[in-house]
């Protein structure tokens, strides 16, 4: 490996090459004859070249990590001797400019070339501060060219990895916008700003008594002045988008001090602050940011066990993104209790924060949401990411719909995979104007200023997300929109709206809502989330010696099918304090060990227990007898094919199935072995075969479970609380 330049990336590289034992031979070029001699002496490089002719020949991979200004004349230089098939990468900041140099200096950029930024650095500069571990668990974003060299990217990428880094990739002007924002307008702010502060009279004060704020933000200004001009002048346009866009917030906070307008200042600094929190948490594929199902999470479970306690389990998901929708939409300010801080429902409420609301919170479950009413959404400053939920997406689409702005809805890799023409369809029926990716898919992009009709909707499944989103949609709607359902599904929605003070009007199977009317801020209690509680109700229904109580669990008719379901298979389920909290039936559940049996499951009781079905398979095959479910298409676009997921999983631990098209036939009282399952990153897979473990016979490892952060975080906690033998490795 040639190394051109031996500064601070440069130097670190190659010495955490050498350390590591990445290359056979490390070799180095400088024009600084001393930093040259001081990397062999400090051990950074093997062998010091004379001159970048001698660096190159031979070499099986070039490093330029030179400042980007002097990029051009390198490659140049490196022309001549660049052996046919060497890998030439580089470690600048921006990469549209290192692509132009090498087209001006090569003719083209050849499949082994591959532009490289590693998001590390220090305000040290040279080659004293090279320190082999400055890339470890930081992130190198690779900018390959569509024609690639598939062998030298992946050499590349584990050359990086072997250094301690994560690898991304993604396309050279995608780079250079997420840098000018992440990194380059940062330093140009912390470069401003102690420049203005030491102008000023009180200059040695201001300095003197500044707390760690001003430190840890100015420290970047140490940074070395040659390199960031050149960043600068590389990646203008990019830069001057940032800073326009900066200047006119800044200008609008300058406004509202001097107008004395907290409300301002209040959207401003609460929206700030979560989303600092929130797409350091969701987002993936961009600088400085972790997304959590990248995380490699695994549950280790051993067998056996009993489940006892007195718990309450999470927040209802449904409910709790559907509190944040109808609170923003509102009158006044609502306030929520219980509210699910999972993944999911916090995307909700950082999208709603995006459009211009003000939300406090969540700060132990309680949020305060001050609404703008039905039309005093703003436009959001790019597309609104909605993580794994398949429910924000598509309740967001109605409401989205009939803005006056165009808005786009995307997701992660999973939720990119999810249908969405059934409720694009409708909405194109009502006057929407919608795109989808290929197949329906998202992301969905919405264009404003559209004006929507009521229709009325026969549903073709069953389904609540589909009914939401047409009774949201119908809100702006002119005239009447009206829903029907084949089958019974929660509806949440249709409470939430009359808790609101909108007329539902409910007749059988179908609901519709008449436009033009407006929702008054209330105060909401999120009830448990039985979907949540299903996994503790089959465990202590499956584990030998149980007893557990299940605190405030929501009663909803629409939602207690799981309920419904096990009591058929014998299951000791005792139902106390039943009561109605904001609308919703509310109840505390005792559930007690027992013995079950299959049954043929109604499919009358299908829609109403949905979600539940990955951890009912579990009790069906421990219970005797067979267990035959059929009418549930829907569990097969879900997070995964649960049904197809749940049985090769099942299948891994030694438990054979028969799937069908819509369900699945399951012979009870098979052995459930120990096993290596994939959960696909669906989190109800994942937590399902948790509650396996109670009546397995071996070790169970489950992995890609970093989902389960979604809808019910502390599950491990709670597990273990309860007596479920788990342990989780990686994430968090």
């Amino acid at each position: 490996m040639a190394v051109i330049g031996l500064g601070l990336i440069g130097g670190s590289l190659a010495k955490a090459v050498r350390v590591n034992r990445l290359a056979a031979t490390v070799v180095g070029t400088d024009t600084r004859e001393e930093e040259l001699a001081l990397g062999v002496e400090l051990g950074v490089i093997d062998e010091a070249a004379a001159s970048i002719a001698d660096a190159v020949t031979g070499s099986d991979l070039v490093v330029l990590a030179v400042p980007v200004r002097a990029t051009r004349d390198v490659l140049n230089a490196v022309k001549p001797y660049l052996s046919a098939g060497a890998v030439l990468t580089d470690v600048g900041s921006t990469k549209s400019s290192f692509v132009e140099d090498v087209k001006a200096v090569f003719g083209e950029v050849s499949p082994t070339v591959i532009p490289g930024h590693p998001i590390a650095g220090s305000e040290k500069s040279g080659i004293r501060a090279a320190n082999p571990d400055l890339f470890a668990n930081h992130k190198v974003i690779l900018t390959p060219a569509e024609n690639v060299d598939s062998s030298a990217l992946m050499r590349l990428r584990a050359l990086w990895e072997g250094c301690g880094a994560t690898v991304l990739t993604m396309s050279v002007a995608y780079h250079d916008e997420v840098l000018a924002a992440t990194s380059h307008l940062p330093h140009l702010i912390a470069f401003s700003l102690v420049d203005t502060l030491a102008g000023e009279d009180e200059n040695m004060d201001i300095f003197r008594y500044a707390a760690g704020g001003f430190r840890d933000f100015t420290r970047i200004a140490a940074s070395d002045p040659v390199m960031w001009h050149d960043i600068f002048l590389s990646n203008r346009d990019a830069v001057l988008r940032g800073i326009d866009h900066f200047t006119h917030d800044l200008d609008q906070l300058r406004t509202a001090i001097a107008n004395q307008d907290s409300a301002t200042l209040l959207r401003v600094f609460s929206r700030a602050k979560a989303a600092r929190e929130h797409f350091s948490r969701m987002l993936s594929g961009q600088a400085y940011v972790t997304n959590n199902s990248q995380k490699q999470v695994t549950f280790r479970l051993q067998p056996g066990g009993s489940v006892t306690g007195d718990i309450r389990v999470p927040g209802d998901k449904s409910i709790s993104h559907r509190s944040i929708m109808l609170g923003a939409l509102a009158e006044g300010i609502t306030e929520v209790k219980g509210f699910l801080e999972g993944e999911d429902s916090l995307a909700t409420l950082q999208a709603f924060r995006d459009m211009g609301v003000t939300i406090e919170g969540p700060d132990d479950g309680f949020v305060r949401i001050h609404g703008v009413g039905l039309n005093g959404l703003q436009p959001p400053r790019g597309p609104l990411y909605l993580g794994n939920s398949g429910t924000a997406m598509r309740l967001f689409s109605g409401l989205l719909a009939a803005q006056t702005f165009d808005s786009e809805l995307t997701g992660d890799s999973s939720l990119s995979k999810r249908p969405m023409g059934r409720v694009a369809d409708p909405l194109r029926a009502m006057g929407a104007v919608i795109d989808t990716a290929e197949g329906g898919r998202p992301p969905l992009k919405i264009r404003g200023g559209q004006h929507l009709t009521g229709i009325h909707y026969e549903m073709p499944v069953a389904s609540a997300q589909v009914k939401s989103c047409l009774l949201l949609a119908g809100l702006y709607a002119e005239g009447v929109t009206s829903v029907t359902e084949p089958a019974p599904t929660r509806d949440h929605t249709e409470r939430m709206l009359a808790g609101f003070g909108y007329h539902v009007h409910r007749d059988n199977g179908t609901a519709s809502v008449s436009g033009g009317g407006t929702l008054t801020a209330t105060a909401i209690d999120v009830p448990a989330d039985i979907s949540s509680a299903a996994f503790f109700l089959v465990a202590a229904s499956i584990a030998p010696n149980s007893e557990l109580v299940l605190r405030h669990v929501g009663m909803n008719p629409t939602r207690v099918g799981v309920i419904n379901i096990l009591r058929m298979m014998g299951a000791d389920i005792e139902v106390l304090a039943e009561r109605e909290i904001g609308g919703e039936p509310v109840a505390d559940l005792k559930v007690r060990s027992a013995q079950l049996k299959g049954i043929d499951i109604p499919e009358a009781e299908v829609p109403l227990a949905i979600d539940e079905f990955p951890v009912l398979f579990i009790a069906a095959v421990c219970a005797r007898g067979k267990t035959v479910l059929r009418g549930a298409e829907e569990l097969r676009v879900k997070e995964s094919d649960r049904i197809q997921v749940m049985a090769d999983g099942l299948a891994e631990l030694g438990v054979e199935t028969t799937v069908t098209p819509d369900g699945i036939v399951i012979e009870g009282g098979q052995t459930i072995g120990g096993g290596k399952v994939d959960s696909h990153g669906d989190h109800r897979i994942a937590m399902s075969f948790a509650v396996a473990s109670l009546c397995a016979v071996g070790d169970i490892e489950v992995t890609d479970c970093a989902n389960v952060a979604t809808s019910f975080p502390g599950f491990v906690d709670l597990a273990l609380q309860t007596g479920i033998r788990i342990a989780a490795e990686g994430g968090e």
